[in-house]
């Protein structure tokens, strides 16, 4: 099976863009972390998810009604920035270490946590985009 030029590009896109939203996730986290140290509870994915959440409805908002940005840059920030940036993972671990850890209640308010404040951030932002 041959693989054209435009799909290494297209790799490599959003390569540069997972790089860009992986080191942004490393440091916002750590921000996070270091401004609630005492705490058990995973804040830092937590923002990290949410303020994704936030971008990427804003940024598919504004994509959809302007068609401002090509392809490729629509690639190195959606799939690229945006999707190294967020990171299901990294909750799904933390909230099985709280399971892990016997703490129920912690692991069902971060998984919920998640999801409302992941939605809503989605939404807001793509209703913000709208209204420019």
């Amino acid at each position: 099976m041959a693989v054209d030029r435009s799909y290494w590009g297209q790799l490599l896109w959003v390569g540069l863009g997972g790089f860009v939203g992986s080191a942004a996730r490393f440091a916002v986290g750590g921000l996070v972390h270091r401004l609630a140290p005492m705490s058990t509870f995973p804040w830092g994915t937590l923002a990290v998810n949410v303020s994704g959440c936030l971008a990427i409805g804003f940024l598919s908002g504004l994509l959809e009604i302007r068609q401002l940005l090509g392809p490729s840059w629509r690639l190195f920030l959606m799939i690229g920035v945006l999707g190294g940036f967020t990171t299901f993972s990294s909750f799904a671990f933390e909230t099985l270490g709280l399971l892990h850890a016997s703490d129920m209640g912690r692991a069902v308010l971060n998984a919920a946590a998640q999801l409302v404040f992941g939605l809503a951030a989605a939404w807001v932002g793509y209703l913000g985009a709208q209204s420019l």
